[in-house]
C-alpha cells in the first residue's frame, strides 16, 4: 500500500473520531444522488481527465453541496493514454497502481480520443479499442466487485468550428466508440454518461452566436476549456442524479409568519416599515462559476445551457412587500435592486455576486490547489521511481492531506445577514 493511500486512510480514521454532531449530514438530503458520504472516487482517463477540470468541478460541487460529507477524489488521468496504457505504464500496471490501490467505491472511465489514432474508423483499430476496454473494465469489476462504475462516452473532437480532418470527421469515430460504451454499459451493468453530445450541442449553438468564441470551447480541438469542462461535469452529475437545489427560503412581512426553508435555517427575523431583515445560514453553496467578464466562453455556456437550471438553484422569496423598489443586501452589501413582484416570485441568488458565491469560489480555489499537489505527487514520485517513504513523497502526501482538510473547512456553512430595504 503506497504512502498516499495510507495517508488518506489515516485521515479518514481521524475524521471518524470527531464528535458525531460535527460530521453528521445536516445539509441537503442526498435523495437518489449516486455519491454518498464516505465514498472514494477515482477518475480514470487520458489527458482530458488529466486536465483536472471536469473532475475539479465535480469535486467542488460535492464539497459545496454536501459540506458535512467526507468524500475523497483521486485523479488518475495520464496524457496520451489508451486502453493499453501509455507513458504512465501498461494498462495492468496503471490499474493496479492508480486505481485498485486506492480501493475506490466509485470509478469513472473516459478513454478513446487517442485510441482512434486521429484517422477514419478502421476495423482493426476499433477492435483493439473494444477488446482493451473490456479487459480494463473486467479487471476493475473483478478486483472491486462493489465499486459503482460510470463509463464516459468520449468527449468530442471539434469538427464543428473547423474543417474536419477527413470526410465524416474524427468525432464520428468518437461517437462510434460512445455507442460501444452504451452497449457495454447495458451488458456489464454500469452507468454510462455522454460527454460528446452535450458538448457538440453547445459547440453548435456558440458557433451560431459567436463563431470566434466558439473555437475557444475546445481550443486545440481535443482539450476543452473551462466552459466545455462545465458541460461535461454537468452531464456526469446529471447521470448521477445530483440535486439542483442549493437552498430555498421564503420570508414574509406578515407579523409572526414563520419562514419556510429548505436546506437553510432562518433566525432573528425583524420586520419594520419598508424593511425586513434576518440571519440566514444555508447548508450548501452555489456553483463556483466565475463572472462572464472573466471567462466570456463560460459565460456563453451558462447563458445557452441549462447548467443553472439543472444544478444551481438558490431561491429566495420575500412575500407581502408593498409596491416599490427594494435593495437586497447581504452582509451589508447590495446584491441587486428588485420590485416587490420580483422578490415575491423569487430570486435565484446563485446568479448574483454574493458572499455565498465568494465562499464557493474559495472552495474551488482550494480544490485546484489540492489537485496541483496530487498532480505533483504523480509526476514527481512515479516517473522518478521515487521511494514513497522518501522526504519528497512524505512531504507531498502530508501537503495533500492538509489541502483536503482545508477545502472541507472552507466549505462549511456560515451565517449571513440579509436585509430587504425599500428605496426612496
Amino acid at each position: 500500500m503506497n504512502l498516499r493511500v495510507r495517508t488518506l486512510q489515516s485521515l479518514s480514521t481521524c475524521l471518524l473520531l470527531l464528535p458525531l454532531g460535527l460530521i453528521a449530514q445536516t445539509a441537503a438530503k442526498p435523495g437518489t444522488f449516486a455519491l454518498h458520504d464516505g465514498d472514494r472516487v477515482t477518475f480514470y482517463g487520458d489527458s482530458i481527465t488529466e486536465q483536472r477540470e471536469y473532475t475539479e468541478n465535480i469535486e467542488a460541487y460535492v464539497l459545496t453541496r454536501f459540506p458535512k460529507w467526507t468524500v475523497t477524489f483521486h485523479n488518475a488521468g495520464v496524457g496520451g493514454d489508451k486502453v493499453s496504457g501509455g507513458w504512465g505504464g501498461p494498462i495492468d500496471l496503471r490499474l493496479d497502481r492508480d486505481v485498485l490501490a486506492y480501493k475506490p467505491t466509485v470509478v469513472t472511465i473516459m478513454l478513446g480520443m487517442n485510441d482512434g489514432y486521429y484517422r477514419a474508423s478502421e476495423p482493426g483499430i476499433q477492435s483493439t479499442y473494444t477488446a482493451g476496454y473490456l479487459h480494463l473494465l473486467g479487471t476493475i469489476q473483478k478486483s472491486l466487485p462493489d465499486a459503482r462504475i460510470t463509463l464516459i462516452q468520449p468527449s468530442p473532437y471539434d469538427d464543428v468550428t473547423r474543417i474536419p480532418l477527413f470526410a465524416g470527421g474524427y468525432n464520428a469515430v468518437m461517437q462510434q466508440y460512445g455507442q460501444f460504451l452504451v452497449q457495454t454499459g447495458r451488458e456489464k451493468n454500469t452507468q454510462v454518461t455522454d460527454f460528446n453530445g452535450p458538448v457538440v450541442a453547445i459547440l453548435q449553438t456558440l458557433n451560431q452566436q459567436s463563431p470566434d468564441l466558439a473555437k475557444q470551447l475546445i481550443p486545440d480541438r481535443v482539450h476543452p476549456g473551462q466552459g466545455g469542462h462545465w458541460v461535461m461535469a454537468e452531464s456526469l452529475l446529471k447521470t448521477w442524479m445530483a440535486p439542483e437545489m442549493v437552498s430555498s427560503v421564503t420570508v414574509a412581512t406578515a407579523p409572526k409568519s414563520a419562514p419556510i426553508t429548505q436546506n437553510a435555517q432562518v433566525t432573528d427575523v425583524k420586520r419594520a416599515k419598508d424593511r425586513i431583515s434576518w440571519t440566514e445560514t444555508e447548508d450548501a453553496l452555489p456553483l463556483p462559476l466565475p463572472s462572464a467578464d472573466l471567462d466570456p466562453v463560460l459565460g456563453l455556456v451558462v447563458k445557452y445551457s441549462d447548467l443553472v437550471a439543472a444544478l444551481d438553484q438558490e431561491q429566495l422569496h420575500v412575500a407581502g412587500l408593498t409596491p416599490g423598489r427594494y435593495d437586497l443586501r447581504i452582509d451589508g452589501r447590495s446584491v441587486g435592486i428588485y420590485s416587490e413582484a420580483q422578490l415575491a416570485a423569487g430570486i435565484n441568488l446563485a446568479t448574483l455576486d454574493t458572499p455565498m458565491l465568494e465562499q464557493a469560489l474559495l472552495v474551488a480555489y482550494d480544490v485546484a490547489k489540492k489537485n496541483t499537489i496530487e498532480a505533483s505527487y504523480f509526476k514527481i514520485v512515479y516517473p522518478a521511481l521515487e521511494d514513497e517513504s522518501s522526504p519528497v513523497a512524505k512531504a507531498l502526501a502530508t501537503a495533500l492531506a492538509a489541502a483536503e482538510n482545508h477545502e472541507r473547512a472552507d466549505a462549511q456553512p456560515r451565517p449571513h445577514n440579509f436585509e430587504v430595504v425599500r428605496q426612496p
